[in-house]
């Protein structure tokens, strides 16, 4: 695929009068044959590794971008403290390994250098190994002359075909080759001033550096553990593009944990987008080409570019970020086409790219493995689940006492709260939230009042992937929620099929959007959303039992049939 490159003109005549000279105060530089920044020590790591040709650049571009680089908080290598007598082609090399990114300024006399070449193929290969972030320069050279190895850059290889080993010189061409379908900026001679380039580089790499973090809340509870256990399906180091999809019930923590991988692992990626909240945002076409838009402004770091349609977004992509890897969060997803035209353009992606999407419905994330029709790109699952008894109880008492422990009046209380959440961090939160500095008895209070349903704030949360299912689906969730929680599957299939329900597809529904969990062929259901359930049947005639669809506390069913009422309407 063509390399991207951005063309910069540069006027030799005004370059005099450029804001980047070279400091007055700077010692003449040894000249050397090869460079890279300030005096290292072993085993010392920089931010940017300079390889460039002294003979060429060492007192103007280079020289103005080690200082611009240094002046902005950028810790950056160039060779010019080195040490005579040192093993500099093998420090050299070390200092690569412990660079960051490196910049390569591609000048006319770089190939003319064995130990430019040497470095030159080290990058690369930290580049492939650890995914190490390489920015080029074409200084007043043609990039099809180093892409194709002609002119000075052919004529350089055909004097080292003649003195080096030939297995080395196939190792530097490839090595070229390779690098400049990375793309990069194409200084052009006589027109404008270097300081261009070196600002969108400098931009460039701070972004990166330095990147700007997403909000997260506090009184974060249990969800370092669940960043380390998401990680290992992410592996960064290898090469293949992956979609890995964070499902579960709402309000389990799904975008705090996607927010905190970002957060985690940003630096590593050459950009980054997380598009928020996308299921309010998806609902027509032009909120979709929106996203792509938003997706495509966050990578390029361009705040004013437009679309004009969703093709002209993925073009965009296959032709300009083909060699990029990319860190890109899709939060909350309920619908396939939401992240349908994303998805098939991942693959135009650079491999070891990243796309995370939060979602309650695991179905779509088999949609995404379709949609992405490549064995190239491979999709996960993690499934975020509550919280255990221990985060529970901190996560509620952060909220309720400001503390990480009950107060000591309080612990059987909390308990009972805590029981009531299952674990749940929204339903801990907003719990502990509204008990906060409110005496014993209101809390007695309050617990009762749970008994008899759930808070509104909790219960809409689930109520809307309750409206979702079509009228089959909320009858078998309806049943399940009143009369088969814990049941074998098998039997509630047979009872449900037998009410001509299509259960088999109901409950496949149910368990992908996280309804209900299956385990060890038992149906499960979070005791919060079959509160949900017993809520929505309460709500058919909240004064009048008998008219309910379903009667499932023996309490209830003794009071409708003792009632004068001849007629109860319960299935």
């Amino acid at each position: 695929m063509p390399a991207c490159f951005i063309h910069i003109s540069i006027d030799s005549a005004s370059r005099s009068s450029t804001l980047l000279q070279p400091l007055s105060s700077h010692k003449p530089y040894p000249k050397m044959a090869s460079s890279s920044s300030s005096a290292p020590n072993r085993n010392r790591s920089f931010d940017v590794f300079l390889s460039f040709r002294g003979e060429d650049t060492r007192y103007s571009f280079t020289d103005h971008l080690f200082v611009s680089l240094e002046g902005r908080g950028i810790h950056t290598f160039r060779d010019h403290e080195l040490e005579r007598g040192e093993d500099i082609e093998q420090e050299l090399l070390g200092i690569i390994e412990r660079s960051r990114f490196s910049i390569i300024v591609f000048s006319e006399r770089y190939a003319d250098s064995k130990w430019c070449l040497d470095e030159l193929t080290k990058i690369m290969e930290r580049r492939k190994e650890k995914g190490q972030i390489v920015l080029l320069v074409f200084y007043h050279v043609d990039p099809s002359d180093v892409r194709k190895q002609t002119r000075s850059f052919g004529r350089a290889f055909a004097k080292h075909e003649t003195t080096v080993d030939e297995e080395k010189v196939q190792r530097w061409r490839a090595a070229m080759a390779e690098a400049t379908n990375i793309g990069g900026w194409h200084v052009i001679k006589d027109n404008e001033y270097e300081s261009k380039p070196i600002a969108e580089i400098i931009d460039f790499i701070l972004k990166r550096l330095k990147p700007k973090l997403l909000p997260i809340e506090e009184h974060i509870v249990g969800m370092k553990f669940r960043l380390k256990e998401l990680k290992p399906l992410l592996q960064i180091r290898m090469d293949d593009i992956r979609v890995v999809g964070i499902s579960g019930i709402g309000g389990v923590g799904k975008t705090t944990i996607a927010k905190m991988v970002y957060n985690d692992l940003l630096c590593h990626f050459n950009g980054g987008s997380f598009l928020e909240d996308v299921k309010s945002r998806s609902k027509y076409h032009n909120d979709r080409l929106r996203l792509l838009q938003e997706l495509l402004r966050d990578i390029q770091g361009n705040a004013k570019l437009e679309l004009n349609n969703i093709s002209d977004g993925v073009d965009m992509i296959k032709d300009r970020f083909n060699s990029e890897k990319f860190l890109i969060v899709i939060d909350i997803v309920d619908h396939g086409d939401q992240v349908q035209s994303l998805i098939k353009s991942c693959i135009w992606f650079a491999p070891r790219s990243r796309i995370i999407i939060t979602t309650r419905d695991k179905h779509l994330l088999h949609m995404c493995q379709l949609n992405a029709s490549s064995d190239e790109v491979k999709v996960l699952l993690y499934e975020a689940k509550s919280l255990c008894d221990e985060e529970a109880i901190e996560l509620f008492s952060c909220h309720a006492f400001k503390q990480n422990v009950p107060k000591e009046d309080y612990v059987n209380l909390s308990n009972g709260m805590v029981n009531y959440a299952q674990g749940h961090p929204l339903a801990l939160k907003v719990l502990g939230s509204s008990l906060c500095g409110k005496t014993i008895d209101e809390w007695k209070s309050e617990l009762d009042k749970l008994k008899k349903g759930p808070k509104k704030e909790i219960n809409d949360l689930f109520r809307v992937c309750f409206d979702r299912l079509d009228h089959f689906e909320k009858e078998v969730f309806l049943d399940i929620a009143c009369f088969f929680q814990g049941a074998d599957k098998d039997f509630v299939l047979r009872i449900l099929d037998s009410c001509n329900l299509y259960a088999t597809c109901g409950i496949s529904v149910l368990h992908n959007r996280c309804l209900i969990t299956i385990v060890d062929e038992k149906i499960q259901m979070h005791d919060l959303i079959q509160h949900m359930g017993w809520t929505i049947v309460r709500e058919e005639c909240p004064k009048d039992l008998s008219k309910w669809s379903r009667l499932w506390d023996p309490n209830h069913i003794d009071n409708a049939f003792s009632a004068k009422k001849v007629k109860v309407k319960c299935k």
